[in-house]
């Protein structure tokens, strides 16, 4: 399985500069900075790395411990469940303020938590105010770390904290030693729990006709007749944000969904016969190409639609059609409630794992790209052509190719989806993204 990376999750009372300070690593402006508090409602998330390793910083709306207004209420179960999610937990603290009673309430929020608390005094912008870090040792975290959001002062220090505290990285295993973890995906009410407990034969994960019933994501052990280890992930039904713009625990939802994704080897999107393929279904597919998993499309509750003739041959042409982008991922419809077909889900998690996973010898990978060039050779750019001497394939998960080119500028992005149906027609690859890089030089002994 693909490395992980730790979530990292900022905390604190409104307006103490969370956001900068996200925005300032992340760099760029995602959440929106204002002096009022409470303008950061929904939790941002932005992949970042620091001294070689990645991680995912979470940016939460401020705990506000005494108001009961429904948006601080809502923001206080936001800051919850990320608590519940991070890793790590950087507490945010405002140096022109002082401590406030906030904030030792906040800082025993934490330490029920059980995770590692770094805790950040913010807004310390000259030398003169640090000694206002002492009365910070009476929340009980550990040593204080001043910095300037602002003026980006004392961010090698907090970042340094941040990667000491990350958990270990596991040590790689072999593909045959460890269990396919294997994520259902998509809108609420789609069927993903329903499908679940199909593939586990036993009611393992609660099923409702409410959108949203399954708030987490649930991590189920099984091992199938053959053998096979599974770690089965139902998810978070992922709505769009419109929908949720007042539900801020579906906003974790999201984030947890995600997150399942990341660390899923093959993700099976779930999608509703009757509706068809909506925009959202779109955008889900496009998270998992994006963070380059193995993929199938499950279409469920194929029995509540009417059909004619011709109707299934219709049907499937347009979800291809729509969801042309990831053309590689295979279709299935079944039935959760009927049981329809559903024997071909494992063929097909099978046949997609097994490509994901597979490595090409190498010179029959240099075979099938030689003579792609010499069926159709690169354009000319500039008075130039692009010349391609040796591909290796350095990883899998997906399957990843190595080009030695003379120049990677001069790669089109047409050449290089031609190099890739090239491949798909020559291996198969069903189910699975291809990724091709380019490193310019000839590879010693080419």
């Amino acid at each position: 399985m693909t490395d992980v990376k730790p979530l990292v999750a900022i905390v604190g009372r409104p307006n103490v500069g969370k956001s900068t300070f996200f925005n300032k690593i992340a760099g760029q402006r995602i959440a929106i900075v204002q002096d009022t508090p409470g303008v950061t409602r929904d939790r941002i998330y932005a992949d970042t790395e620091w001294t070689g390793r990645a991680f995912t910083l979470i940016d939460t709306g401020g705990i506000d411990t005494e108001s009961e207004d429904v948006l601080y209420v809502q923001m206080k179960k936001q800051a919850e469940i990320a608590i519940d999610t991070a890793d790590v937990i950087c507490f945010f603290a405002d140096a022109r303020t002082g401590l406030m009673h906030q904030d030792v309430e906040i800082a025993q929020l934490l330490r029920r938590s059980k995770k590692p608390v770094i805790p950040v005094i913010n807004k310390v912008d000259s030398p003169n105010q640090e000694e206002t870090l002492y009365e910070y040792y009476e929340l009980g975290l550990g040593e204080p770390i001043g910095i300037s959001s602002t003026n980006m002062l004392g961010f090698g220090d907090l970042l340094d904290e941040i990667v000491r505290n990350l958990p270990e990285r596991e040590a790689p295993e072999e593909f045959a030693d460890q269990p396919i973890h294997l994520a259902l995906v998509g809108r609420p009410n789609v069927g993903k729990s329903s499908l679940t407990n199909r593939l586990l034969m036993q009611e393992r994960v609660m099923v409702s006709d409410i959108p949203g019933t399954t708030r987490d994501a649930v991590d189920t052990p099984f091992t199938r007749e053959d053998g096979t280890r599974f770690i089965i992930i139902d998810t978070a039904g992922i709505r769009r944000k419109r929908a949720i713009e007042d539900e801020s625990v579906e906003r974790y939802s999201v984030l947890r969904s995600i997150a399942a994704i990341r660390r899923c080897d093959v993700a099976l999107l779930i999608i509703d016969a009757q509706d068809g393929v909506t925009e959202q279904d779109l955008r889900i597919a496009g998270i998992i190409k994006d963070e380059n998993k193995a993929m199938a499309i499950i279409i469920n509750k194929w029995d509540a639609v009417e059909k004619d003739t011709g109707f299934y041959e219709q049907y499937e042409k347009d979800v291809l059609e729509q969801l042309k982008f990831v053309a590689y991922a295979p279709l299935v419809f079944v039935s959760a409630i009927t049981g329809q077909r559903l024997n071909q889900i494992w063929t097909v998690v099978d046949r997609v794992y097994a490509q994901y996973t597979r490595r090409i010898p190498t010179g029959v990978l240099n075979d099938v790209i030689g003579d792609a060039q010499v069926a159709l050779q690169p354009p000319m750019t500039g008075g130039r052509r692009l010349r391609i001497y040796y591909c290796t394939q350095p990883t899998s998960s997906p399957p990843t190719i190595l080009l030695f080119v003379n120049d990677s500028e001069l790669m089109h992005f047409s050449y290089e989806r031609y190099l890739e149906n090239q491949l798909r027609k020559a291996f198969g690859l069903e189910g699975t993204p291809v990724r091709l890089l380019m490193r310019q030089g000839k590879e010693d002994g080419a």
